[in-house]
Parts: structure tokens; C-alpha cells; sequence
């Protein structure tokens, strides 16, 4: 097998697979949903999506992400994800949940559905039809675009 010289490893290396056609890779699948929205893939941004994506749909906080990256060993502060957070939201790969005002979670399952707080924790609904009950009418020249609901729950002898 003839040695490559640098010039030749480069040419090889621009080579690569178009985004998208190395299916089955997490980071390259992380590339293109990431080029798909306009986001530019940083090393942060990649680490934090990993930690995000790579586990199917669930809800966090910014802490909750900030412990997992933390024990990831992915170095990046507080501030970086929720940046990185509000980044993703902004660009539709991440819903905010907000729940009391008090605190925002990010759901992977970006399609419209409710949720149960069951002691801190979100818990999405089984696909159940909500009754708007008796909606006020949107201001002029606006309409309603969708209804979530979060339904707070206790323990039944609290």
C-alpha cells in the first residue's frame, strides 16, 4: 500500500461524505439537524446536543444539563447552555416548558403536547384531546396557534 504524503492525506480527508450520507452517526446527524436551522455546529454546541438527543425525549433544566456535562466531562459553563438552550429553542430543535415561573424545562419532543409536574418533575401526557373549556376571544387580527397545558400534581393525601 503506497504512503501517504501530507498534501495527499489532505486531499483524501476533503474527500469525506457529504452531511447527511453517514447515517447511524450521532455528531454527523447532529450536523445536519443543526445546518437544517441555520445553527453553526461549535465544539460546545455539538458536546451540549449530544448530551441533549443521544437519549430519546425527555425534559430538563439548564442545571440538569449542566450536571450531565459535568460528568460528561464537557467543559462549558452555565451561562453556555442556556445559551445554547434558548439557541436551540430559537431554531425549533427543543421546546420551553416554562412551569410557576420559577422554572424553565426544555423538552426534546418538539410536538405540540401536555405535561404533569409530579414533584419537580415533567411527565408527558398520554395524546389525550384537551378541552379548551371557554377561551376568551384573541385579540384582532390574531388567533390561538396552540393550548399547552400543565397540569400540577400532589400526592392525594397532601
Amino acid at each position: 500500500m503506497p504512503r501517504l504524503n501530507s498534501k495527499s492525506r489532505r486531499a483524501a480527508d476533503q474527500q469525506k461524505a457529504p452531511l447527511g450520507q453517514l447515517r447511524g452517526c450521532p455528531f454527523h446527524e447532529l450536523r445536519v439537524k443543526f445546518a437544517a436551522t441555520g445553527l453553526r455546529p461549535t465544539r460546545q454546541r455539538l458536546s451540549l446536543g449530544w448530551l441533549l438527543f443521544s437519549r430519546g425525549d425527555r425534559h430538563l433544566t439548564a442545571e440538569n444539563l449542566a450536571e450531565e456535562a459535568q460528568a460528561s466531562n464537557v467543559p462549558v459553563s452555565l451561562a453556555t447552555i442556556y445559551n445554547s438552550l434558548h439557541q436551540f429553542s430559537g431554531a425549533g430543535l427543543l421546546r420551553e416548558v416554562a412551569v410557576d415561573g420559577t422554572r424553565t424545562y426544555f423538552d426534546t419532543n418538539t410536538l405540540i403536547h401536555h405535561h404533569f409536574l409530579i414533584d419537580g418533575t415533567l411527565v408527558d401526557i398520554p395524546e389525550v384531546k384537551i378541552d379548551p373549556l371557554d377561551l376568551p376571544p384573541p385579540p384582532p387580527g390574531k388567533r390561538v396557534a396552540a393550548i399547552e397545558v400543565v397540569v400540577h400534581l400532589r400526592d392525594a393525601s397532601a
